[in-house]
């Protein structure tokens, strides 16, 4: 479960969150919603700690994660362009969370296997990600987030800028990836059919 209380974020005068609380049960995904510069990314980014929040807490399955560096929260973040590490092929890229965390050699190769598998690109396994299409690479970005057994996954607009058929096809594989590994979720998007096909229920995000 996340539990986000009273946090703010303020950049000098500026007030880019203010007081917001938002709770995601285990197992369900919460999208928010709102027009573009309200704060939705700035949110995700406190709740991760990439920001510093002014005031309130991050709980996450009720520990206290506010002070935690981000690599010791236990989150995973998708980001609106993925991210990928160019110079990597695409099982480097998810195995490397895995580096990160010490699993074995054996274990990582077992883990990034299932997700290439659950994200049905297994074939390019050794490719590299720079010659991967916008959809592919969306999933191999999901797959990475994925791999250190994450308690809470942030995904950032993760279908835009997608054509149709793309965005068509993703979205139904991100539900069942969602579904499938009973992942507590929590979705920015401005689209509010992404919202009712892939959450269990939807924030409006305040307007400043």
């Amino acid at each position: 479960m996340l539990n986000v209380s009273n946090l703010s974020v303020s950049f000098g005068n500026t007030v880019i969150v203010d007081n917001l609380s938002l709770v995601v049960p285990t197992g369900e995904t919460l999208a928010i919603t709102g027009p573009s510069g309200i704060g939705k990314t700035t949110l995700l980014h406190a709740i991760c700690g990439i920001i510093r929040i002014t005031h309130g807490t991050v709980h996450i399955d009720n520990v206290d994660v506010t002070s935690l560096p981000t690599h010791k929260r236990g989150i995973g973040l998708v980001s609106q362009t993925g991210d990928l590490f160019p110079t990597m092929t695409v099982s480097q890229n998810i195995e490397f969370g895995l580096r990160i965390a010490k699993m074995s050699k054996t274990d990582r190769l077992a883990r990034t296997n299932d997700l290439l598998e659950m994200v049905n690109l297994a074939h390019l396994a050794h490719r590299n990600v720079v010659e991967l299409s916008g959809g592919e690479a969306r999933r191999i970005a999901l797959a990475r987030a994925l791999a250190p057994y994450p308690r809470v996954l942030l995904l950032d607009e993760p279908l835009s800028g997608l054509d149709k058929t793309t965005h068509d096809a993703l979205i139904s594989d991100l539900a069942r990836v969602l579904k499938q590994t009973a992942t507590t979720a929590l979705l920015v998007t401005h689209d509010h059919s992404e919202a009712d096909f892939l959450a269990d229920t939807t924030f409006v995000f305040p307007d400043k």
